[in-house]
């Protein structure tokens, strides 16, 4: 194992593989934050590349497009409050507000020193754990999976916002859209009422850009005062990185960034549950253990950390199943399996056995690719807050354009744009009658999984008790009841102190 590790060592860093895995890393980074580019295309694009390459560097340089990937999101999430890819969405909570209050060097630095200690601790998770987690995660059948889903759709209680009616009313409008188009399981039409725009569903990508970008765009142009609206430009404020003190404020709390990062894990080694579910569920777990989960939503720096941490750290666990037992945990999983097989390597339960110095290079090149991804990020930083002293009105036309290229390109469809469109002006007035977008996306990314898997589960067994007698997903059902419980509690305790506040104003 040993020789099997230099081996692994000595290929991963020769000069010319590092610097493709620099090259990759800032590719990556710089996909990532352009909305509706996701980090599946960035790899699928990244594969051809890697055809002419000795399996070591082409795996080499496919990791770190999926690591910048996962982190470059950050960059739109903070400064345009426009998830770059799915897994940033709970990115936008508060280090858009963070950046919109002066701080934007701040909100990106600290969400690039998470991002790095979430991969980084994901790393020691799957070398030290992955058989075991690999074993567990194989052993879901649907009945957990859906269990899982349910917990993970508990998250809507905590992203209410101010009304817990409309916030719910939110996830139920994404639930809905979820279930346009053709049956997940059977391929039938159904809710398209006639529409032939609607027979392909409406893409999950589509209703992000629209509901993010498009309603933040549309405000942006309403937007008359304010001090950033002064000098026509979208963020204005302490641009410096403050890394010294960025630091601090994570070790300084240890606890947020490492139940994140394992939260991040878990989700990664679930086949199906991806990173854009951990981003969501870290930051749930870090607000209700919050002492003072009030503050976030209005740029927490604990927000930040818990959402990137989350969202980065599922590349080690997402891959403990690949290594493993050679099931890819995500689409970018099977295309970076596919590219282990180009070379006629075989997946499976034997790779870390026929292969071990090629397992040992993936190791060692997802540690050098979140090294590359934190100082590439720190210098990329300064040339994206630099962009934001373009004028206001040269920025939104770009970013649509950019939202607008990047819809058409997810399926080359022209009645995309329409959707586009449509959900942009469904999701600014919804912004502007106060009803929270967060849940209504959270909708829309588990609600096709929670069925599908409810309607496996009933194809394998019309037995309904099994989802309580199995004992994993007995126990995620009871956490989710507690976790509703406990959301409706925070929920009214928030809402009598601020009743007893308002009361003993003065007039």
């Amino acid at each position: 194992m040993t020789d099997a590790f230099l081996i692994a060592l000595g290929g991963v860093t020769e000069p010319y593989t590092l610097l493709l895995m620099a090259v990759a890393t800032f590719a990556g980074i710089v996909a990532a934050a352009i909305p509706g580019f996701t980090i599946t295309m960035a790899i699928v694009l990244t594969l051809p590349l890697t055809f002419a390459m000795p399996p070591m560097q082409g795996i080499a340089v496919m990791l770190s497009v999926y690591v910048g990937g996962l982190s470059g999101g950050l960059f739109s999430a903070a400064l345009l409050g426009i998830p770059g890819t799915p897994s940033s969405v709970a990115t936008t909570f508060d280090a858009f507000p963070m950046a919109r209050q002066g701080n934007p060097g701040k909100a990106l630095s600290l969400g690039l020193f998470a991002s790095f200690i979430g991969s980084i601790i994901s790393i020691i998770v799957l070398i030290v754990a992955a058989p075991p987690l690999a074993l567990l995660a194989v052993k879901l059948g649907p009945w957990e999976y859906f269990a899982l889903i349910v917990f993970a759709l508990t998250i809507i209680a905590s992203l209410v916002g101010d009304s817990l009616i409309r916030g719910l009313i939110a996830g139920l409008i994404g639930i809905g859209i979820a279930t346009i188009g053709p049956d997940p399981l059977m391929g039938r039409e159904r809710f398209t009422f006639g529409y032939e725009i609607l027979t392909a569903g409406v893409p999950f990508l589509v209703v992000l850009i629209g509901m993010y970008a498009m309603s933040q765009l549309l405000s942006e142009l309403e937007s008359k005062g304010g001090t950033n609206q002064s000098s026509g430009t979208l963020i204005s404020g302490d641009m410096r990185p403050h890394l010294l003190q960025t630091v601090k404020d994570i070790i300084l709390k240890p606890v947020n960034v490492i139940r994140s990062s394992l939260i991040g894990v878990f989700i990664g080694a679930v086949p199906g549950a991806g990173s854009s579910i951990s981003n969501l569920l870290a930051y749930d777990q870090a607000k209700r253990a919050s002492k003072h989960p009030e503050t976030f939503g209005k740029g927490e720096p604990q927000g930040v950390v818990a959402s990137e941490s989350g969202n980065s750290s599922t590349v080690g666990g997402s891959m403990i199943p690949l290594i493993a037992l050679g099931i890819p945990g995500s689409p970018a999983d099977a295309v970076l399996m596919a590219a282990i097989m180009v070379h006629g390597i075989s997946i499976g339960p034997r790779l870390i056995l026929d292969y071990p110095d090629l397992v040992y290079s993936m190791f060692i090149a997802m540690a050098i690719a979140s090294i590359f991804m934190l100082f590439i990020g720190v210098i990329l930083m300064r040339a994206f807050l630099r962009l934001l002293n373009v004028p206001k009105y040269i920025v939104v036309p770009v970013v649509l354009a950019c939202c607008a290229i990047g819809t058409y390109t997810l399926n080359n469809r022209l009645s995309d744009l329409y959707l586009l469109a449509c959900i942009g002006t469904v999701g600014y007035l919804l912004k502007k009658l106060d009803y929270p977008l967060a849940p209504l996306v959270l909708g829309v990314v588990l609600g096709p999984i929670a069925e599908t898997n409810l309607r496996r589960a009933f194809q394998t067994s019309a037995d309904w008790t099994l989802f309580f007698t199995r004992p994993i997903s007995a126990l995620l059902l009871a956490l989710a009841v507690i976790s509703i419980v406990y959301s409706i509690y925070s929920y009214m305790k928030q809402r009598r102190l601020l009743a007893q506040r308002l009361g003993a104003t003065p007039e």
